[in-house]
């Protein structure tokens, strides 16, 4: 059994050690994977930080891309050497919302085999959200991987497994955008720019961005935002219907923050939609007048992981990315060592890193 080295969380709200963990070797139908770069979302830290519970200890991070290493027994079309993103979406292939396109919420996402990593004394060890990347290998379901062209940089490819799927799927999946409508997005971070490239690439005609600071609406406007509104201003809906004239057809949440949920129906259009992406602590609760929505024909709804289908989704955004239509380089903040992984998380959170990415060696 391999003994790799990972950054572990023993206590909520803890730096991450990094410590020495045995990774069992891949069962039938799944793969190893070695890392070479991986980057940090803010799920990641909410987990860590106790938001939304779970068991301890885990080692987090989702957003990874590596090489195959090792194959399970009956693993087919996939061959050791092959470069992959590896992505959280674990899906069983077979329940109704698999069968339908919608692997992302999988009925049965936990996979039969359980987590492959242990301690060297033989405790179990979280493979959380069905990754635990924040170390040199992983071994995950082959539902969970998407190939690569070969010449493509990892710490490039790594976005593509949660931030840019996320948001742009949430513009073109779940919003389902049409060339020549307006839409709002609130926060413009790591998930916010990607669904402004989003909206941009479906031809929106207004891409509105709201923040909290000028400095982020400047770089909102890098991405493709037409318009950027500060979220602090007085009624910002207002000066939105002002830019379209009747407000949003769609208004991408993309952050945890429960005003920006209790504003979001305010910029809405007659019919238009609220996509409910970031993800407040488990508790929070916001608030709207239901009878609005009802009579203004207007919806609000979830979106997981921008409602993708990696084996689909995933080529056409690196296609694009190689046209340059999809930014991915310029989404990486800065680059840390495994080492420095608490320093990276701490640079996270001060809110003005877009991706800060761990690279791994080779």
């Amino acid at each position: 059994m391999p003994r790799i080295k990972a950054a572990i969380c023993r206590a909520f709200g803890a730096p991450l050690s990094i410590e020495e963990i045995d990774l069992r070797a891949p069962l039938a139908g799944e793969v190893e994977v070695t890392l070479e770069a991986v980057a940090i979302c803010h799920s990641d830290i909410s987990y860590a930080d106790g938001a939304w519970g779970g068991d301890l200890p885990a080692v987090y991070g989702h957003e990874a891309a590596g090489r195959i290493s090792a194959l399970g027994a009956g693993v087919i079309g996939h061959a050791l050497g092959d470069p992959v993103v590896v992505t959280l979406i674990r899906s069983c292939g077979a329940c109704p919302n698999c069968a339908t396109g919608r692997p992302t919420i999988c009925e049965d996402p936990a996979g039969p085999h359980g987590s492959p990593l242990a301690t060297p004394d033989g405790q179990d060890v979280i493979q959380a959200m069905n990754c635990g990347a924040f170390a040199e290998r992983v071994v995950v379901d082959t539902s969970q991987i998407a190939e690569l062209p070969g010449d493509m940089a990892m710490d490039a490819a790594c976005l593509l497994s949660c931030g840019v799927i996320t948001g742009v799927g949430a513009v073109v999946n779940a919003a389902g955008l049409r060339a020549g409508q307006d839409v709002v997005v609130i926060g413009a971070g790591g998930v916010g720019l990607n669904a402004i490239q989003g909206a941009r690439i479906a031809g929106a005609r207004r891409i509105v961005a709201v923040d909290m600071t000028e400095e982020k609406l400047a770089i909102a406007r890098d991405f493709g935002a037409t318009d950027g509104l500060l979220a602090s201003s007085d009624k910002p809906w207002k000066a939105l219907r002002q830019l379209t004239g009747r407000g949003a057809d769609a208004v991408i949440v993309t952050v945890g923050a429960i005003p920006a949920y209790d504003s979001a129906p305010l910029y809405l259009a007659a019919g238009g939609r609220v996509v409910m992406v970031g993800m407040p602590h488990s508790g929070a609760m916001s608030s709207y007048e239901p009878v609005v929505l009802a009579y203004m024909g207007q919806g609000m709804v979830g979106s997981k992981m921008g409602d993708v289908v990696i084996s689909r989704d995933i080529p056409w955004m690196v296609d694009l990315y190689q046209q340059g239509r999809l930014k991915l380089d310029e989404l990486i903040s800065a680059r840390w060592r495994l080492d420095q992984i608490n320093e990276a998380i701490a640079d996270t959170k001060t809110g003005g890193a877009r991706r800060n990415v761990i690279m791994l060696a080779p």
